[in-house]
């Protein structure tokens, strides 16, 4: 692997590190605003970068089991696992119960790598395909976060027992609609941009 490959990917689990073992964990028991900076820290900076890293590589999963990193079915799971942890219940359990905890950081980042690696990976010989479905799921998942950040930023109430209030989970909805959403569309337009370079050239 080459030395820009091993420092996206080096800065990833960095960023796994920072987030798993620092402060946030603790934090996020009464915090919603800690809750989502490691929510956004695992799927919006870890993923894409660890993506990077092996996108186009020998290490390349999308290139090796590419049914399994589909675009938009990857962007449909996420939607799933991220809004059905952001339900009330799931969200309490898992700020209450260690074993809860870790699997829903677990799920984070395994639809986060599952949708930044079916965007940006694959055989070189489908890749302007592969993009193509990367743009779509890249901006169905920056659309349905911000959603979800709007829908936190606005709740006249708090939804979740860990939580300091109202303030706290507009904070939290905030931080999720302001980087979440805008990671995503950058992806999104980012491969939009390599598309329209590779069709020019053709």
């Amino acid at each position: 692997m080459s030395a820009p490959r091993l420092l996206l990917l080096a800065g990833g689990i960095a960023i796994l590190l920072a987030a798993w073992i620092g402060p946030l964990p603790a934090l996020a028991l009464t915090r919603f605003w800690a809750h989502m900076v490691m929510h956004l820290m695992v799927v919006a900076i870890a993923a894409p970068l660890i993506a990077l890293a092996l996108a186009g590589s020998r290490y390349d999963p999308a290139a090796r089991l590419p049914l399994l990193f589909a675009p938009l079915p990857a962007a449909f799971l996420e939607l799933v696992v991220i809004w059905g942890w952001h339900a009330p219940v799931a969200h309490d359990a898992a700020r209450m119960r260690p074993e809860i905890f870790v699997a829903e950081q677990a799920s984070f980042l395994a639809v986060g790598f599952l949708v930044w690696m079916s965007a940006l990976g694959g055989a070189a010989r489908v890749r302007r395909e592969r993009a193509a479905g990367g743009v779509g799921a890249l901006l169905l998942t920056s659309m349905h976060m911000g959603l979800l950040g709007v829908l936190l930023a606005l709740a006249p109430r708090p939804l979740y027992e860990a939580c300091l209030g109202v303030f706290d989970q507009q904070v939290g909805g905030v931080m999720m609609l302001a980087v979440g959403g805008s990671v995503y569309l950058a992806g999104a337009l980012w491969l939009l941009a390599d598309l329209l370079r590779e069709e020019a050239r053709s």
